[in-house]
């Protein structure tokens, strides 16, 4: 495969490359080719790259590719992007079970503009971690949402450097070796929440992040009395809603709706980001 078409979405300015990979032409395990795909400037540019796959065990299997062209199991606005992606190229109904490498997951389209997913069950809480980065002390809350997260509350996130101390504490020996993606939020109202997000992989701030979203939601309902259903406002500025059930002080059987957009279609020569590599070393 040389010629690759591709369309780009973004679920509440969390961007993808969507490819539709049911034939399974794509070389995803190149990693360094793929890479080069989610390159901005000289790539079609990406904070990840999804493939619509094939499966026996339903309807569809979501692959999601960091811009680093690693595998990583979940990205919760990935999965809505890709249910409204699969539904529009025939590869699954309006109410659709995908595969993915943290298990299946329910979607459906809510309408032309808005996807709902039921997230995988969170693992691995833990509230109240205490960690030091330099002189500075920093108490958050660990939560795996099909990824690991640890959510820290501020009064004010977008004053925080992210670039600085995002990929400080990602990189902390308290997550390793896997890091850890990292949110600052801040509690506006009992069920209304504002929040940044560094993201491991993408090793930049990123315009959203569905299970940063859910991982806020979680730890505010579980350890800090706010309430569902839960609005958080992205730093790119659109609005994700998180609910559930409440169970043994729990939350399980979690959502994330939000809206997804298509941006634009394209094709690319694959051989000239080939050739571009070849340059470049």
């Amino acid at each position: 495969m040389t010629t690759l078409h591709f369309t780009k979405m973004h679920g509440a300015a969390n961007d993808f490359i969507m490819i539709d990979d049911r034939e399974g032409l794509v070389p995803w395990e190149d990693y360094v080719l793929m890479s080069l795909l989610a390159t901005r400037r000289t790539g079609v540019g990406s904070e990840g790259i999804i493939l619509i796959q094939q499966s026996k065990r339903a309807d569809f299997r979501m692959r999601f590719l960091n811009p680093d062209g690693t595998e990583v199991d979940m990205c919760g606005n990935g999965a809505r992007c890709a249910a409204w992606f699969a539904h529009h190229i025939g590869a699954a109904p309006k109410s659709m079970t995908m595969e993915t490498s943290c298990g299946l997951l329910d979607a459906e389209i809510v309408d032309e503009c808005n996807v709902k997913v039921w997230m995988p069950e969170p693992s691995a809480r833990s509230y109240g971690m205490v960690i030091h980065v330099g002189d500075e002390r920093y108490e958050g809350d660990y939560v795996n949402t099909g990824v690991p997260h640890f959510v820290i509350r501020t009064t004010s996130p977008e004053t925080i450097d992210i670039d600085e101390v995002g990929r400080a504490i990602r990189l902390h020996p308290a997550f390793a070796p896997e890091g850890v993606n990292v949110n600052f939020i801040a509690q506006r109202a009992p069920n209304r929440i504002s929040m940044r997000t560094y993201e491991r992989g993408v090793e930049a701030e990123s315009g959203a992040c569905g299970t940063g979203a859910v991982a806020a939601a979680i730890t505010a309902v579980e350890a800090h009395a706010a309430t569902l259903p839960m609005t958080i406002r992205t730093s790119g500025g659109f609005v994700l809603n998180i609910d559930s059930d409440w169970r043994a002080n729990h939350c399980t059987g979690i959502t994330l709706t939000g809206p997804v957009r298509k941006v634009y279609e394209g094709t690319i020569d694959l051989s000239i980001l080939a050739n571009d590599l070849a340059a470049i070393e």
